[in-house]
């Protein structure tokens, strides 16, 4: 069977806006999926892994221990997601390779090892799992010319080459709880595994399901 990969931010899943709907519908939208698909979630850490990465480096804290941190969160939230989403793993896979091995129809995982953020993750599964496509589903609707949550005047960009993004962000990691669209070492897999990738707004569940389903989604396409 072949999958697709979805990479959910932990700003999404566990805002303040969230409610127990959320995931009901969520849940609802991924077991139609499974009849076709196999699906891969990557659960993201979210205010509460900035939070503590931003206490840690006040503390002094080196960044591989800072990453720590982070992943350590991202594994907690996939055990809460897990627990609302039918048809899923209970234990949560350390690395994609574990990851890739399990047999349940929906996989759901956090982060793996420091350097990279769960968006690498999920590029790093797609890649080894010849995924048809990867979704980042963040809190904004796509990529922009700069912050929409900090300039009102920001534009989105419905197209992107991967190069272009790359010229902009690089492919390096630089910090631990660094909020971007898309890390570098996720753009670097993308670029050389030619994995088809798509940014949207992973609050608005229509805009996930279209993308799913090969419909027009408001959101950015990032062309390899």
């Amino acid at each position: 069977m072949e999958s697709i990969v979805i990479s959910i931010g932990g700003s999404v899943l566990f805002s303040d806006e969230i409610n127990e709907d959320f995931f009901i519908q969520l849940d609802q939208l991924l077991q139609k999926q499974i009849t076709k698909y196999r699906i891969y979630l990557i659960i993201g850490g979210g205010k509460k892994a900035r939070k503590l990465i931003h206490q840690g480096r006040e503390q002094g804290l080196p960044e591989e221990k800072l990453d720590e941190i982070g992943i350590k969160v991202t594994r907690e939230n996939a055990k809460k997601i897990t627990m609302k989403i039918k048809n899923s793993n209970k234990i949560i896979p350390e690395s994609t390779n574990q990851a890739k091995n399990l047999d349940e129809k929906i996989v759901i995982m956090g982060g793996t090892t420091p350097g990279h953020s769960t968006d690498m993750v999920g590029a790093e599964l797609a890649e080894k799992t010849n995924a048809l496509k990867f979704i980042i589903a963040t809190n904004v609707d796509g990529v922009y010319d700069k912050d929409p949550n900090k300039y009102p005047d920001a534009i989105q960009i419905k197209e992107i080459t991967i190069k272009n993004l790359i010229y902009e962000y690089g492919t390096d990691w630089r910090t631990a709880g660094r909020n971007v669209v898309i890390d570098g070492p996720a753009l670097k897999i993308i670029e050389k595994a030619k994995i088809p990738t798509y940014v949207l707004n992973g609050k608005k569940l229509e805009e996930l399901e279209k993308a799913l389903n090969n419909e027009q989604f408001n959101g950015t396409i990032i062309k390899i």
